[in-house]
């Protein structure tokens, strides 16, 4: 799942980055609320974004406000060091979907994000299942036939995106799009390395290339 986050705290921003990474998410951070519109406006690959309300150029407020205008009903979780009843009455009225106030446990917003999302894709429940793969995204975890399989991150967010989107095919452009933020250097092999090895560590599952349309998985034949 790819975020955005937006949090001027140059120090605040760098632990949620990390701490949202380690949770399996891709995250793009931006520090102002304009370049996150701008962002928006181009960028339509977000699952969700994760918000300050004190930021400069364009206040959180007023960003959730175009956010709602412009992108529907993309998930939303406010950040805020404002602790009156008023200030989260405001937020929640403006259209965020959760709230938080600093300081926070990493744990906990990793947790409301992935409920975010869910909620937003129309999920009550978080695991994936497909033939005998069964993916837990609350413990990035994955069983096949009941054996646990031990895949790196990427494999993992590889398998989900696979797994989320099956039967349809995903496009590398869309793959790379969804593993891989702003930040990041690919190189022009990288994605076909992390699916030639999450492949060797599938059993009876094909992770199927048809050309000019991408991968997806099928069963063995």
């Amino acid at each position: 799942m790819r975020l955005l986050l937006v949090e001027d705290d140059a120090l605040l921003g760098d632990g949620i980055t990390e701490g949202l990474t380690d949770a399996g998410f891709v995250v793009d951070w931006l520090k102002d609320g304009e370049s996150a519109r701008l962002a928006l406006m181009t960028e339509h690959s977000f699952d969700g974004v994760v918000l300050d309300i004190g930021l400069p150029r364009m206040d959180g407020l007023q960003l959730l406000a175009w956010i709602r205008r412009e992108r529907g009903h993309l998930p939303v979780l406010l950040l805020t060091a404002r602790d009156s009843i008023e200030d989260r009455i405001k937020g929640l009225d403006a259209g965020a979907d959760d709230y938080l106030i600093k300081p926070f446990a990493l744990g906990e917003l990793c947790a409301r994000v992935r409920a975010l999302v869910r909620r937003g894709k129309g999920k009550r429940d978080g695991e994936l299942c497909w033939q005998d793969l069964a993916l837990d995204p609350a413990h990035q975890s994955v069983q096949q036939a009941g054996q646990m399989l031990n895949l790196t991150a990427m494999e993992y967010r590889l398998l989900h995106l696979l797994m989320a989107n099956h039967p349809h095919y995903l496009s590398r452009p869309q793959l790379e799009e969804k593993l891989y933020g702003w930040q990041q250097d690919i190189e022009s092999n990288t994605l076909d390395v992390h699916l030639s090895h999450l492949r060797k560590k599938l059993h009876n599952v094909v992770i199927r290339n048809a050309r000019n349309m991408g991968w997806r998985l099928e069963e063995k034949e």
